[in-house]
């Protein structure tokens, strides 16, 4: 993963200039004011991440490079981990949070904490600060709460923020719980204002309403201005946003989202997206970028482009070796350099993660297969055919793999031979399209 730069060495007047090229501000209470606090010297800044789920996900991606941008620029950053908000959860559109238990989210917490100090230094000049803001939150009683807290807040501007709104006319309204959520996130900006002369809160764009509750809370009884910056949502090919509520998050975690399906991820982006994402989701310079972007204009083939974002964000959240390994494991298994048997069985199961099928209990495993079985059979079951007759006719036509060898008998069994590792088997149909079985 290349490094981050000064701003000036990438070829910009500011860091917010930079920001900007990058794709990384989507909204900003003053830009002229905000550009200048940046400008002006060391600013305490914090991003929330609330302990909802066991992972961060891409979507928090975005917000680690954001402060990881502002870090390297010398400014000083506050990691909070809510585990008073992580109780609550922030209101989403689709609908009410389930409460997870307290010990649940507290192991949630640690486990985001750790994860977010790997994106993060916590040594030298501004290293990350940890906070949570159930320190502050978990000791308040409901009437210091309403007396000291919720008397700032009026009731016309939280029924008009926009995720609360659309809640409200929804079927399912929005419970109390939900709609507190932005007055304890305004005080968790106003407690870091009076503790470390927090100046700038970052949040996702869909965030803004809670973000300036903040604001509005932190001049009302402070009478000083302070900024917030949003950025972009990262949506799918439909224009869903990629996270845990829409449950198609691509997790930071490796034990829940594998190095190779997080390589393919970022290799199978397409050519009108591909120049966008280096911007944001990696420290390459502009003129590197530039010049993937010609590659994209005028050698699409190549996928050059893809391919330095795939090895820049792979290498960047899970190190260089599991980056290796995702590139290894995607020739691998189309039958391209590494052999299928070098590949480390870790390196393969997580290769052929997305390869589950529906186990009928609603979740997902490998098809299942024993030495002795027909192949017809197991590639039925593996999902890549809808009957046995359909594999015996592309086993005839010369179309169907096992672990990269061409099929050639129609009545072929499995043998322990086949179980990479005494465990896995690949079946492939054609040039593209892969199955998995896992030996019972």
């Amino acid at each position: 993963m290349a490094q981050v730069t000064d701003f000036k060495e990438a070829g910009f007047d500011s860091l917010f200039e930079e920001l900007k090229w990058r794709g990384l501000v989507a909204q900003c209470t003053d830009e002229r004011q905000l550009g200048e606090l940046l400008a002006s010297g060391p600013v305490t800044y914090y991003c929330g991440f609330d302990p909802t789920a066991p992972s961060l996900h891409v979507g928090n991606l975005v917000q680690l490079l954001n402060m990881r941008h502002l870090q390297a620029a010398g400014h000083n950053p506050i990691a909070l981990v809510g585990g008073a908000t992580g109780l609550i959860g922030d209101p989403r559109q689709s609908g009410e949070r389930t409460l997870n238990p307290r010990e649940t989210v507290a192991q949630w917490a640690e486990r985001l904490r750790s994860q977010i100090g790997r994106f993060l230094p916590a040594e030298g000049s501004n290293p990350v600060r940890f906070v949570s803001n159930y320190e502050w939150t978990g000791s308040m009683g409901v009437i210091d709460f309403l007396r000291d807290v919720g008397k700032n807040f009026r009731m016309g501007t939280m029924l008009a923020k926009d995720t609360v709104a659309r809640r409200l006319n929804s079927d399912e309204g929005i419970s109390f719980t939900e709609f507190s959520y932005q007055v304890l996130q305004g005080n968790d900006f106003l407690e870091l204002f009076d503790r470390y002369d927090c100046r700038l809160q970052l949040g996702g764009n869909d965030q803004w309403g809670n973000l300036t509750s903040g604001l509005d809370l932190i001049r009302k009884v402070r009478g000083k201005a302070v900024q917030v910056m949003t950025s972009p949502l990262i949506t799918d090919s439909q224009g869903k946003k990629f996270g845990k509520s829409e449950g198609n998050a691509v997790w930071l975690d490796p034990s829940m989202f594998s190095p190779y399906r997080f390589y393919q991820f970022w290799f199978n982006q397409p050519d009108d997206q591909v120049v966008k994402l280096l911007k944001t989701f990696t420290f390459l310079p502009r003129a590197e970028i530039e010049r993937l972007a010609g590659e994209v204009e005028t050698n699409p083939g190549a996928r050059e482009a893809q391919r330095v974002l795939a090895w820049e964000v792979t290498s960047y959240v899970h190190g260089d070796q599991a980056a290796q390994g995702a590139l290894d494991a995607a020739g691998a298994l189309f039958g391209r350099g590494t052999a299928l048997s070098d590949l480390d069985e870790r390196v393969l199961e997580g290769a052929l993660q997305g390869l589950m099928v529906d186990d009928g209990q609603g979740g997902k495993a490998f098809a299942r297969a024993e030495s002795g079985d027909r192949l017809v059979d197991a590639a039925v079951g593996s999902g890549l055919f809808g009957s046995v007759s359909e594999v015996r006719k592309t086993i005839k036509s010369g179309g169907v793999y096992l672990n990269n060898e061409r099929v050639e008998d129609q009545g072929r069994l499995l043998t322990d031979e086949d179980f990479l590792g005494g465990r896995f088997a690949l079946i492939r149909r054609g040039k593209k399209a892969l199955g998995a079985l896992e030996r019972r």
